[in-house]
């Protein structure tokens, strides 16, 4: 593991522009975001999927809406729970991840890469988020 984190580094601190190494945060409501040229890529974490088991069914908003920080934009349904998606940035929707409503099980598989589920445009300055390193202390108080 360790290894792997080394060669990302090494790899950003290069200014590489692949889109798996953009700045990511992270909310307590255990969404990610990832922030490009003032546009905001919306999904749940790995931790949330696994808190959640299979997901069942997915419902998103309509592009044009518009949506404040901190608020729910959908709802995640799973085997056991239903979930309000809650996004850590406000914006105007301006893409939804269509495939999701096909194939909700992307959230299981790829919850932090292809199953984004919202992309936000006009968005608002992120508050209060949380970087990969404290995220991950934060999961690890909420599993205690």
């Amino acid at each position: 593991g360790l290894r792997a984190a080394r060669t990302i580094s090494q790899v950003r601190s290069f200014g590489m522009t692949a889109p798996c190494l953009m700045p990511v945060y992270y909310s307590k409501s255990h969404e990610w975001v990832s922030i490009e040229e003032g546009k905001a890529t919306v999904g749940i974490t790995h931790f949330a999927q696994e808190e959640l088991g299979e997901v069942v069914y997915i419902d998103l908003p309509e592009v044009g809406e518009t949506v404040e920080p901190n608020e729910t934009y959908g709802t995640v349904e799973s085997v056991k729970a239903t979930s309000s998606l809650i996004s850590p940035v406000g914006g105007t929707i301006a893409d939804v991840n269509e495939e999701l409503t096909e194939n909700s099980g992307l959230v299981n598989e790829s919850p932090e890469d292809k199953a984004w589920t919202i992309k936000l445009e006009g968005i608002t300055e992120p508050e209060g988020l949380m970087t990969r390193e404290e995220y991950e202390k934060y999961q690890a108080e909420v599993a205690e």
